[in-house]
């Protein structure tokens, strides 16, 4: 192993932006992790940063399977619009409208 090897990435210690509950998402610049635990702003928080997650979705959209889907940091709330909101993975499940939640596979974004 080099010498310079810090860790897998797959969980990662953030400092939250604002108040955040476990499960919840944080985006920190371009790093998108769903919270371990709650943080209140300014807190480290250890996030996830690969996996499958259910995560707070705009209920009026419906998702199909396979859907990309995006951070709307605004809304706090996982969304299919594109437009100022950043790509965090893909549906991993179709979702109804309405719905409060949907199934997301996060993927690492290149900038």
């Amino acid at each position: 192993m080099a010498k310079n090897y810090v860790q897998r990435g797959e969980t990662i210690t953030l400092t939250a932006p604002y108040a955040v509950s476990s499960g919840g998402g944080l985006l920190v610049g371009g790093l998108f992790g769903v919270a371990a635990a709650d943080a209140a702003i300014g807190a480290d928080v250890e996030a996830a940063t690969v996996g499958v997650w259910d995560l707070a979705k705009a209920s009026a959209q419906a998702w199909t399977q396979g859907v990309a889907v995006y951070w709307d940091n605004a809304t706090k709330l996982v969304t299919t619009v594109s437009t100022n909101n950043t790509f965090i993975g893909y549906a991993t499940q179709a979702a109804a409208n309405p719905s409060a939640t949907g199934r997301v596979k996060l993927v690492h974004a290149t900038a």
